[in-house]
């Protein structure tokens, strides 16, 4: 049995001190495969301290297999923006910890007293902003096949500051802002807020989006997933623009799309758009390669220039003429 694959996830929550909702969560990204995120109660779960948990998983937790389960040992953390040292770290990295079926979601309800959390001087909330920390190592069990332990070897530290990635590229690790505060989305279930006009805009367009999703008969709570899965997808097409489509930007995008294409929804009237978006990418790649050639160019005539000013300097005062007059010994 060894280590498989190693991940750090960090999550940037925004106007905390907004947030309404009893429980939010955290966009889903992916660690060997498997979907994870982060599940926090910004005002405690029936405690006076913050709440965080690591759910895996994906979006239809209810009818996971009896069979399923990923062995781990992760390590969650509040980050501490004035005194690294001093980020909050707590995880479960000696003894391994089983996500399985009836057992998804694991972490600590007293994560972080509130007192402590609020205090402007503790360095937890600075501007309204809250950093977490996920570091998960998927742990190679026989159920899902054997890997080289001695060719794994992974730092699951969370010590300090100096440990901690705060900007992450895509799409290994994201870096993602939460909306907070969920709202009724037409008594579907409750949406991120932000992604409700969106939403609004496109179902009145295609019907059909709410329609399919009430025949499907599912839970409530995978109602919302559908729909949240949806505003995600338009969130990014609607915030992004063809500058940002690089390769990060289209990895981040397609893993968003393939959550979408779960929900069944009919995804045609979507799909040029978002084949349109991954299309950009090489048009990002053609401006940087001819932004780069325009300075390389600019380089040389700053060079050609250069040359040209020591040409001048150095005809100063030469007379070329003189190259053909003799020698001679003094007898001329």
């Amino acid at each position: 049995m060894g280590i498989k694959t190693f991940e750090k996830f960090t999550w940037t929550i925004k106007n905390f001190s907004k947030l309404d909702s009893e429980e939010v969560y955290s966009e889903f990204f992916f660690v060997d495969g498997h979907a994870w995120r982060i599940l926090m109660f910004p005002k405690g779960d029936d405690v006076d301290c913050l709440s965080i948990y690591l759910q895996a998983g994906g979006l239809d937790l209810d009818n996971l297999p009896n069979s399923w389960s990923i062995s781990t040992h992760f390590k969650l953390a509040l980050i501490n923006k004035v005194k690294g040292k001093k980020t909050k770290v707590k995880g479960i990295k000696q003894s391994e910890c089983t996500f399985n079926a009836t057992e998804s979601t694991w972490g600590y309800p007293e994560f972080i007293s509130l007192d402590k959390l609020c205090d402007p001087n503790s360095g937890f909330s600075v501007n309204d902003t809250c950093v977490i920390v996920a570091a998960i190592s998927i742990i190679k069990s026989e159920h899902f096949g054997q890997v080289d332990y001695a060719s794994s070897k992974i730092d699951i530290s969370l010590d300090s500051a100096e440990d901690i990635e705060h900007t992450n590229p895509l799409p290994n690790e994201i870096s993602t802002t939460s909306f907070g505060e969920l709202v009724d989305f037409r008594g579907l279930g409750k949406i991120e807020k932000g992604f409700v006009p969106l939403l609004e805009e496109v179902c009145s367009w295609h019907p059909s989006l709410v329609e399919c999703q009430r025949k499907r008969s599912r839970t409530h709570r995978l109602t919302e997933w559908a729909f949240t899965a949806l505003g995600r997808v338009l969130h990014f097409l609607k915030t992004n623009k063809v500058k940002d489509m690089n390769g990060d930007g289209c990895n981040h995008l397609q893993i968003l799309w393939e959550e979408l294409e779960t929900f069944g929804f009919d995804l045609c009237w979507l799909e040029p758009h978002f084949q349109y978006a991954l299309d950009m990418k090489s048009c990002v790649e053609r401006y940087v390669q001819v932004k780069k050639m325009k300075e390389n160019v600019a380089a040389l005539e700053m060079d050609l220039e250069i040359a040209r000013q020591d040409l001048v300097k150095a005809e100063k005062d030469f007379d070329e003429r003189h190259l053909d007059a003799k020698l001679g010994y003094g007898g001329d």
